[in-house]
């Protein structure tokens, strides 16, 4: 990319252009000065320490600016955010530029020690710390109102100032990506490591665990198919299967975290210190004092931010809950009409009718949960949550609520209160199978398409300029700056739960669960890498060190799927034959095998480590060097 560089107005010789920033067009002289010299000046000063260059184009455009940084600026960076490296002798240690030369691959530059990715957090970072100190407002726009600890880029962004900040695509490395990752049709595993290099750990592990998940359904899948074709009607064969599912789901888990430390340990990311996050960038409140690091951030009352919760926020969620339980009671009269209808025409049509009742369900629920997905960003935005662990939690809590009483209320009336299995294999199929046509479609198909319009036309446009400097880097800005932005990888981990609901709570009814989620998957590996690369801007890399919160809403849905289960095979006809004299009984030895498999659940959690012994060696040994070195301070 260096040779596209060349016509920048620069006097920088080793400027690099790593983030784009886009003004809105009219923007005040005022404003981008005054917003370039905070960019740009030092830390000291309140400013981010960065270098700014405009984007030279020959229709005049000023509203599109390239942001990069000194090597020494990154490097300074990196021990800021507490990026963690591989040293000489193997370990992984924290990087402080004053020990850098103990660091593996270190050149005296950032080039071939950090990654571009890395690079990239670096300046996100500094950017979303430029907080207002004595500024009342945004110079040339007095109702865009400052104070003391506001987010300077949050203003300018919900001001309509800011249009937007994206990450470069390098189009060397990504071509080199696209190539291993899904530019060849075979049979392996995914390249994590370039992955992780070009994209960041949060989507490396997303599509770590999309992988593990896949292979870990495939047992399911093998045992379940015999069943479905030998033992459809025979609840009594079912036990094993649903024993072999509930054991299965308990052991997947837990291996998981196994793998997951492995790989953020070389990753670094499993070492980064994260008990001092600083304040999200949409954070607001009176600028203060942090008690523990002595810092100046914004303070808001935890108080107020209850009140927001519970009189606000939690009644709103629980409205959503009851309209959804409306909805799905329309549900079941639609499917009563088709019922009537198929039961007096008895024909091909009205068989065929008997399915759509379902599909239509599926699809309004697919609708219902995009637009409650806005109304909880909203509302989780509003209660002014101090740290983006804490907002992706209660985001996280909401939409988890909502989606599983969307998705699976239904089912559990079908199995619990109508006694209807038929009706119960029906719903499971329709829904599981029109919800991954409907999230492949809107996901990656329709976006990609639109993409590609949109490239040609680009194209078009740029070859229809008459021009003798080399366009390469501002053809690539304005593609990439009209592409899609990618909201991360909530959605992503929403699909693959509700995926594990409806494989783990009612396996007994429908094994053949588990080969439509195995055969989806694959297809969502491809169609998830392909609008990683060619869809959707480069997102920032977000350093992780385990898939969060989502591991405990998995192993929470693997815990109902044992009641679920129990309570399915205790209604079966052959286990009620057991107990022809008394009910009390058979509920009885339901409740006790539910306990007993519980019980095997949380014993098998708790002897399986999270960490393999190798791993928790390196990091026992790591603590008692910091130990040792404070002993001799």
């Amino acid at each position: 990319m260096a040779e596209s560089w060349s016509f920048l107005d620069t006097s920088e010789p080793n400027f690099r252009p790593l983030v784009v920033i886009e003004l809105a067009k009219g923007t005040k002289e005022k404003t981008v000065e005054w917003f370039t010299k905070r960019i740009v000046d030092k830390k000291a000063n309140g400013g981010a320490q960065l270098l700014v260059r405009p984007l030279v184009t020959e229709n005049g455009d000023e509203n599109i600016y390239l942001v990069g940084a000194s090597d020494l600026r990154l490097l300074l960076g990196a021990e800021t955010v507490g990026l963690v490296k591989e040293c000489k002798d193997n370990s992984m240690r924290t990087f402080t530029y004053s020990s850098r030369k103990t660091f593996k691959d270190f050149t005296g530059d950032s080039h071939s020690f950090l990654t571009m990715a890395e690079c990239q957090y670096i300046i996100k970072h500094e950017l979303e710390n430029l907080r207002a100190k004595d500024e009342k407002m945004i110079p040339g726009y007095p109702q865009a109102k400052l104070y003391p600890g506001k987010s300077i880029v949050r203003r300018l962004l919900t001001s309509g100032i800011l249009v937007q900040i994206f990450p470069l695509h390098d189009r060397e490395e990504l071509k080199k990506l696209r190539h291993s990752w899904y530019g060849r049709v075979k049979v392996g595993f995914q390249p994590l490591d370039e992955i992780r290099r070009y994209f960041g750990e949060t989507i490396a592990l997303y599509f770590g665990f999309l992988e593990y998940f896949t292979f870990a359904l495939i047992p399911m899948a093998v045992i379940g198919i015999p069943y479905y074709v030998f033992a459809w009607e025979d609840y009594d064969k079912y036990v094993m299967f649903a024993t072999f599912n509930l054991l299965w789901s308990t052991v997947i888990l837990e291996v998981w975290k196994r793998i997951c430390a492995v790989m953020t340990y070389c990753w670094g990311t499993l070492l980064m210190k994260r008990q001092f996050e600083e304040p999200r960038p949409g954070f607001h409140g009176t600028l203060g004092i942090n008690p523990i690091t002595g810092k100046e951030e914004p303070v808001y009352s935890s108080i107020k931010r209850q009140i927001r919760i519970y009189l606000v926020s939690l009644p709103f969620v629980c409205l959503c809950l009851y309209f959804s339980l409306y909805v799905m009671m329309i549900y079941f009269d639609l499917e009563q009409w088709a019922l009537d209808y198929h039961k007096e025409n008895e024909s091909n049509f009205s068989s065929l009718m008997l399915f759509v009742p379902s599909i239509i369900y599926a699809v309004v629920i697919e609708i219902m949960n995009r637009i409650y997905r806005y109304a909880a960003e909203f509302l989780t935005s509003w209660e002014n949550h101090r740290l983006e662990s804490s907002y992706q939690n209660h985001l996280i809590l909401k939409v988890l609520v909502f989606n599983f009483l969307n998705c699976f209320a239904s089912l559990f009336y079908i199995a619990f209160v109508l006694f209807d299995m038929k009706l119960l294999r029906q719903s499971l199929a329709t829904l599981l199978i029109t919800s991954q046509i409907l999230n492949q479609f809107a996901e990656s198909l329709l976006p990609y398409w639109l993409q590609k319009r949109h490239k040609k036309r680009m194209k078009k446009r740029m070859c229809s300029l008459k021009t003798d400097v080399d366009l390469s880097l501002v053809e690539q800005v304005n593609l990439e700056r009209d592409m899609g932005t990618y909201l991360g990888t909530f959605d992503d981990y929403l699909e693959l739960f509700l995926q594990f609901g409806y494989v783990s709570l009612f396996s007994c009814v429908y094994p053949l669960a588990a080969v439509f989620a195995v055969l989806n998957n694959i297809t969502e590996i491809y169609s998830d890498a392909l609008k990683m690369c060619r869809v959707y801007k480069r997102p920032f890399a977000e350093p992780t060190a385990n898939i969060g919160v989502w591991q405990l809403a998995f192993e929470t849905m693997s815990v109902i799927s044992v009641v679920t289960n129990c309570i399915l095979i205790g209604m079966s006809p052959q286990v009620n034959a057991l107990f022809p004299d008394s009910k009390m009984d058979l509920v009885l030895t339901v409740a006790l095998v539910e306990h007993l498999l519980l019980a095997i659940k949380f014993i098998m959690a708790f002897v399986i480590p999270d960490k393999p012994r190798s791993i928790q060696i390196k990091l026992a040994k790591l603590e008692f060097e910091s130990l040792e070195a404070l002993k001799q301070q």
